[in-house]
């Protein structure tokens, strides 16, 4: 068999296959619609709180429109009791609990610092972070009102109160995520990941369908075998990695900062090292059905130890140690800097090296299983 027909045979086995190609097609562009989906808000918004004012005050009732207006919070309901307000939040109708204490506008005027308290379930990190925040922003507007009051009444200009009301000003300006959200923090690296994962068990099933059997895989070349099914599932990855980079990106909105010659060199190392892991998984498991289950099982540690969600600094030496032996932990990284961060090539240079080797070692893995199986 020459190199032409092998070519042939192989892509009329990876057409032919209708478990490779929902992997393949269905699963990459199925999540580059899906993953996305849950954080389409960006961030929480409106969430619904209770507010017991036990103060009844003209500045206690400016609160709570304060606290109804920030973008955070919503208060649908005002309770007499706290216990009121606790049924109504183990009943769900709520998700957290505003309290302002009695004597709050005394205080104020006494230029003391009421305590403001709040309860929620902080299991739900996203939402009780929310509404702390939009809390706090309501509660920090009022003080600063309040102190600028008192500062025009002993005679400081009113310009000059209002800039001396706080000893220090916050300028905030986020760098590599503006928009402040989870689709520019999560998606980028979590497509990566799924470019990986994909392509491993695309190459696996391939390989454990003809396990069994007998067909041109097993008459050729176990080199030419290797060169030829990385070589047809790397280029239709190219595209489907350009369609993640380019199009997916652009409707979610995502920074695109690299320029296209610099992703397609990273693109290299990463996917050859992503097929030569799903060929070796294929070799070596007994069932095609395993190759999935395997590649599955792997996803969520990859994520958790891949650097972006979690500092790698924070993780035993010995995760980290073994997450850098695969693709995706360096292509994360280098992707992130590069497309996401603007970083220029020279600073990316550790994880393109880091890739190669990786797929050096992968493939001459991969070319060894085969041979073994053969």
């Amino acid at each position: 068999m020459n190199l032409f027909e092998l070519i042939k045979a192989e892509l009329k086995a990876l057409f032919t296959n209708p478990v490779v190609m929902l992997t393949v097609f269905g699963g990459v562009v199925f999540y580059s619609f899906l993953y996305p989906l849950p954080y389409s808000h960006q961030t929480p918004r409106e969430q619904k709180i209770s507010v017991v004012n036990l103060d009844h005050s003209q500045t206690s009732y400016q609160l709570e429109r304060m606290v109804d207006a920030t973008p955070q919070v919503q208060i649908v309901q005002r309770d007499t009791t706290i216990a009121a307000a606790k049924q109504a939040f183990l009943a769900q109708e709520v998700s957290g609990i505003l309290v302002i204490p009695e004597h709050f506008y005394k205080d104020l005027l006494l230029g003391k610092s009421p305590t403001l308290s709040y309860a929620g379930d902080a299991s739900y990190f996203l939402v009780y972070g929310t509404i702390v925040e939009g809390l706090a922003s309501a509660g920090g507007t009022l003080a600063a009102k309040t102190t600028v009051s008192r500062l025009v009444m002993e005679g400081t200009p009113i310009e000059q109160a209002s800039k001396q009301y706080a000893a220090t000003q916050l300028n905030m300006k986020p760098t590599f995520n503006p928009r402040m959200g989870y689709i520019d923090y999560v998606v980028p690296a979590v497509f990566v990941l799924i470019l990986q994962q994909t392509l491993a068990m695309a190459a696996g099933l391939m390989g454990g369908t003809q396990k069994h059997g007998k067909g041109y895989w097993t008459h050729c070349p176990t080199s030419q075998l290797l060169a030829v099914r990385c070589l047809i599932l790397v280029a239709i990855y190219f595209l489907l990695s350009m369609y993640y980079f380019g199009a997916s990106f652009s409707m979610q909105g995502v920074n695109q900062l690299a320029q296209a010659t610099h992703l397609l060199a990273m693109l290299l190392p990463f996917l050859l090292g992503s097929c030569a892991i799903g060929i070796w998984l294929g070799s070596i498991l007994p069932r095609r059905e395993l190759v999935t289950l395997v590649v599955l099982v792997s996803s969520m540690p990859l994520v958790f130890s891949a650097g972006f969600i979690w500092p790698t600094e924070s993780i035993p030496s010995v995760i980290v140690w073994i997450a850098n032996l695969f693709p995706s932990t360096p292509a994360i990284q280098g992707f992130l800097a590069l497309n996401q961060m603007g970083a220029n090539w020279q600073q990316t240079a550790p994880y393109f090296t880091q890739l190669w080797i990786q797929a050096i070692v992968w493939l001459a893995i991969a070319g060894w299983a085969l041979k073994r199986h053969k």
